[in-house]
């Protein structure tokens, strides 16, 4: 995208470029965070792409210039050697035409002549100009390296700082997770505490306002909404409220139930036997009963005498187990003499627990003799000297 776009060069700002960049879905697909480095990033590309091209412009310059020194040095000595060639014909003509006067006038025309090439002023500039090039082109070489060297370091640099970028970046990503979690953790916790107060303002809103469980929710709400504590409570949840008000409904009738007992207790005369009627002459100027009407009354007097009989009933099976005079043999005696049975009751008679349940004398016989049967089935017990893991695995 940023190469199909001829407005952005080197030294283009990003801020410059960003709003001409966002019609582009390309630009809009990228996230907003890295957009600029992105762009950063493209321009140092650019700015390597010049540099390469201008150091291959250069190079080229360089060649082109030694080969036009190349071709200047390769006339120059064709034309050296065709002069020195017509030198030596023209030479060659004169001594034909006359003889050397003696080899050594030769020698010291040969050296002449060798000198005079030596010192021949084209010569020398051209040998000066070859290595004034190559001076340049070790110098231009070593420069260029120089800078390729300095762009290396500077993009060595580049990429450890956008590591350390990367890093930071995701070790702040990394607290504010940690962050968001311990944030999360206390507000539940203030939510928690919040939702306790709340409830116990609720509980003390209860506690003074609604103290006879014969009320319902609809009923008991709009007296809760007149009082100014409501505004404490509004956060709490609906279903939060009507079930802490059925709790507490609960806990009232439990509370009347045993204050109700209790003043069936204090009745000395009530037996297993008495009847409501009688009964309700004889506590109907009690307080705790005038929170009954009689209907419901009488339904706990009914489960307070069942609860009564299934106590005494257990009662009775604690005197059996305290009996010493039965043992594991009494059934089989029963089977053989009947009049057995009839000592072990005389026995149990002196106990109250047997006596209360007189009224109920056939069931109270099939709980005597159902307790014999057991203790026929399990047999004589452990001798006293047996350890207590043996009496316990029999």
């Amino acid at each position: 995208m940023l190469r199909e776009r001829h407005d952005i060069e080197r030294h283009t700002r990003w801020y410059d470029i960003k709003k001409k960049l966002d019609s582009d879905l390309r630009y809009r697909m990228v996230d907003s965070m890295y957009r600029e480095e992105y762009f950063e990033d493209y321009l140092h590309i650019m700015k390597e792409e010049k540099r390469k091209e201008r150091e291959q412009r250069e190079q080229r310059e360089r060649e082109r210039h030694r080969e036009r020194k190349s071709d200047r040095k390769d006339r120059d000595k064709d034309k050296d050697k065709d002069k020195s060639r017509k030198d030596r014909d023209r030479s060659r003509s004169k001594d034909k035409e006359r003889e050397p006067k003696s080899s050594k006038d030769k020698e010291e025309k040969t050296k002449s002549e060798k000198s005079r090439k030596r010192e021949s002023p084209e010569e020398g500039e051209h040998r000066e100009d070859s290595e004034r090039e190559e001076r340049a082109g070790s110098v231009d070489s070593e420069v260029a390296r120089q800078k390729e060297n300095e762009a290396e370091q500077k993009q060595k640099e580049r990429e450890k700082k956008l590591r350390a970028e990367q890093s930071i970046r995701e070790r702040e990503k990394e607290v504010q997770r940690t962050l968001a979690g311990h944030l999360r953790d206390r507000d539940k916790e203030r939510e928690h505490h919040m939702r306790e107060e709340c409830i116990g303002h609720f509980t003390a809103l209860l506690t003074d306002l609604v103290r006879t469980p014969d009320f319902t929710w609809k009923e008991v709400k709009r007296q809760l909404r007149k009082d100014h504590r409501w505004e404490l409570i509004e956060t709490l949840d609906r279903d939060d409220r009507e079930r802490k008000f059925n709790e507490h409904i609960d806990n009232l009738m439990k509370k009347k139930r045993e204050r109700f007992r209790e003043m069936l207790d204090d009745v000395n005369t009530l037996q297993l036997t008495s009847t409501w009627k009688e009964i309700k002459k004889l506590i109907k100027e009690d307080p705790r009963y005038l929170k009954y009407n009689s209907e419901k009354g009488e339904r706990e007097f009914r489960d307070y005498i069942k609860d009564k009989t299934m106590h005494a009933k257990t009662a009775l099976r604690e005197l059996l187990q305290e009996c010493k005079f039965i043992t594991h043999k009494s059934s089989d005696l029963i089977k053989e003499n009947p009049n057995h049975l009839k000592e072990i009751q005389d026995i149990l008679k002196n106990d109250k627990r047997y006596l209360v349940l007189d009224h109920m004398e056939e069931e109270r016989n099939t709980i005597v003799l159902g307790f014999l049967e057991e203790l026929n089935k399990r047999g004589p017990p452990p001798p006293p000297t047996a350890s207590e893991s043996t009496r316990r695995n029999k």
